[in-house]
């Protein structure tokens, strides 16, 4: 790899933007999509799949020539709104998974070290922490806190980011009412829809740690567009 590519890679991942790096093998010759054009429609289509898919590949033109294709994409996250027993049990399970999470509440006897060792916690007003945070396209954020003074403002925020899964826990009545709150927060019903609400896929879940894995799940489910199975039915557990 040229100084010059190499440059040019370690700045897309500073920027947090995916990019494929293509290699001739026959060569060595490289590109960086979709920063430079690929040479053929084909491995353009490869590079997409690659990034999509988190998955390194090889193809072979039509011309002959074969190719490495290696995805560079930025960290998956999973932003915790609510140190509650499910996020205790979910938090382990998302990073398991690969996730780099982050616990946000700004109740701190709830959100401690003892409780989450070795996660970043965040302890300021939810709206602020998120916004901080930035979500891009390869961040989740789950709502647990069953406050809508913490929820509304965190998923305010999540609902005008490209955020790929926006979760929030609570009844299908807490959501009608959640509904109304985001409406009047001017966000419209194309928006609203993108919450998954209640969080989860249906795997009838009762206890805290059942919950964290239907709601891990479906994050997965949404992050490898998955066909989702039924909505989850209304969660009790905290």
């Amino acid at each position: 790899m040229t100084p010059a590519l190499l440059k040019r890679l370690q700045a897309a991942q500073a920027e947090k933007r995916p990019v494929a790096l293509l290699t001739q093998l026959s060569d060595g010759a490289q590109a960086l999509w979709p920063e430079d054009a690929a040479p053929a429609p084909a491995l353009e289509e490869a590079a997409r799949t690659a990034l999509r898919d988190d998955a390194a590949a090889s193809v072979t033109l039509p011309d002959g020539s074969a190719w490495f294709v290696h995805p560079h994409n930025p960290a998956l996250r999973l932003i915790v709104v609510g140190a509650v027993h499910i996020a205790q049990a979910l938090v382990p399970m998302a990073q398991i998974a690969g996730f780099a999470v982050t616990v946000v509440d700004p109740r701190r006897a709830w959100a401690t070290a003892d409780r989450f060792p070795g996660i970043t916690l965040i302890h300021d007003w939810t709206d602020d922490a998120v916004a901080a945070l930035a979500p891009d396209s390869r961040t989740a954020v789950v709502t647990l806190t069953h406050d809508p003074k913490l929820d509304d403002p965190a998923l305010d925020i999540a609902l005008r980011s490209p955020a790929f899964y926006i979760g929030a826990l609570g009844s299908r009545r807490t959501h009608a009412k959640r509904v109304a709150r985001l409406t009047e927060m001017g966000h419209d019903a194309a928006a609203i829809g993108r919450i998954a609400a209640p969080v989860g896929l249906n795997i009838e879940a009762v206890t805290a740690p059942e919950i964290a894995l239907s709601i891990l799940a479906e994050v997965v489910a949404a992050r490898r567009g998955a066909a989702l199975g039924q909505r989850a039915a209304p969660q009790m557990a905290a």
